[in-house]
């Protein structure tokens, strides 16, 4: 279960490296959009929107609907919510150690001003 939860967020975090597939999902998250419009807004070839696209889709960040010759592509539901909480683990991780750290200076710097008066 474990290793499945981290394979998901690492094809997230993969999907995500890229500024032209980040582009897309801010697209996507004003509305939904057909692969030709996306590639015409990023100025790509279909085969190129295509391939974005199906990467976002493997990660689940994005679903895709064919009706006709037209594919629709909307935002996957889950998938950044998991990404989020990755990311929100390590930022609570953080906040506790530079918390601590802040004690540590505030103690040092108590000690300091005491030690100071005793001169």
């Amino acid at each position: 279960m474990v290793q499945h939860a981290h394979t998901r967020v690492d094809a997230a975090f993969a999907a995500l490296s890229d500024a032209t597939r980040r582009g897309v999902l801010l697209q996507l998250a004003r509305s939904d959009a057909s692969i030709t419009e996306l590639a015409g807004r990023f100025r790509m070839t279909l085969t190129g929107m295509r391939k974005h696209v199906g990467v976002l889709e493997q990660a689940g960040l994005v679903t895709t609907r064919k009706v006709g010759r037209v594919r629709t592509c909307r935002l996957g539901s889950g998938r950044l919510e998991e990404a989020a909480a990755w990311i929100e683990g390590y930022r609570r991780l953080w906040e506790a150690r530079f918390a601590g750290l802040d004690e540590i200076v505030e103690e040092l710097k108590r000690k300091e001003q005491s030690d100071g008066r005793e001169k």
